[in-house]
């Protein structure tokens, strides 16, 4: 089954679809390993780690789904991907949704901020008008190739609009077409429980620890109604202090090796990126 299939299958069994943001393959492959249904690539750890710059607009269309690519070829789980706004106007969604797709992507998120965007939990966001993504989300179904193909409407008018102006703007990419809805950003439990009531179609929510989201379980969340939980920069907040604490042994210490239970073994390593398959290619065609 394609990873599309499977996203597409998701979508319409019973239960809540939990996705980690992977900042890299690495990350990715250990999600998979852990059993998760999906992986989420966002421009947030991509930019973090590509580019080792913030997530306000750097991050090119290119290299994006060159990400995507690396991430899609070592995995069998489908990858959602952050779009941003599309890289630029109707033409440039086009283009967007056909490299993602052609480099393995099972979906695409795609905003409504201005180009250059910012991070959802950024102040300072601007939105295009309404109508403007209408046609974005009517551009970027006509240009899909693939039916399975999953398009996210995201909508970042919560911090511009409030959130009476952000559910409005959901449900007019829904009656677009688009095939999930994701209101970024809402700012209290209440909005969380009130967005599943006047968006009657499959919602995504994003819990991003320290952002201005409050976190609820992901049970909870299901009861609620949403369909999709994303954690997205929480691999670069654990890697981030996992290193820390890895650089204080170097510079304390003078030795890097820890207990078991605080770091792969090398051998774990080699295991979950497949080492022994690789090695045993020329003994399996050689049969």
């Amino acid at each position: 089954m394609k990873p599309t299939q499977k996203l597409r299958q998701l979508l319409k069994s019973p239960g809540v679809i939990r996705s980690l943001g992977a900042h890299d393959v690495f990350t990715a492959r250990l999600i998979e390993a852990a059993g998760l249904e999906t992986v989420f690539l966002g421009g947030f750890g991509a930019s973090a780690s590509l580019l080792g710059l913030p997530d306000v607009g750097f991050i090119s269309l290119s290299e994006m789904a060159d990400a995507v690519r690396r991430m899609a070829m070592r995995l069998s789980i489908p990858v959602v991907a952050d779009g941003d706004t599309g890289h630029g106007d109707l033409h440039n969604v086009v283009r967007t949704v056909r490299e993602f797709e052609q480099a393995g992507a099972a979906g695409i998120l795609l905003e409504d901020q201005v180009t250059p965007k910012r991070c959802g939990h950024f102040g300072g966001k601007q939105l295009i008008p309404a109508e403007e993504m209408v046609l974005k989300h009517k551009a970027a179904q006509a240009a899909r190739r693939d039916p399975d193909f999953v398009i996210i409407a995201r909508t970042d008018a919560r911090a511009v609009e409030g959130i009476d102006g952000a559910i409005r703007r959901a449900n007019l990419y829904a009656q677009a077409g688009a095939d999930v809805c994701f209101i970024e950003a809402p700012e209290s439990k209440e909005e969380l429980v009130r967005i599943p009531k006047e968006v009657k179609h499959p919602l995504l929510v994003n819990m991003l620890t320290g952002g201005v989201t409050p976190i609820l379980s992901v049970d909870e969340l299901g009861a609620l109604g949403y369909k999709i939980v994303v954690c997205p920069i929480e691999s670069l907040l654990v890697t981030g202090a996992a290193m820390q604490k890895l650089i204080q042994a170097l510079l304390t210490k003078g030795r890097v090796d820890q207990p078991d239970s605080e770091m792969l073994t090398f051998a774990d390593i080699k295991k979950l990126l497949g080492l022994d398959d690789v090695l045993g290619l020329r003994k399996k065609l050689g049969k």
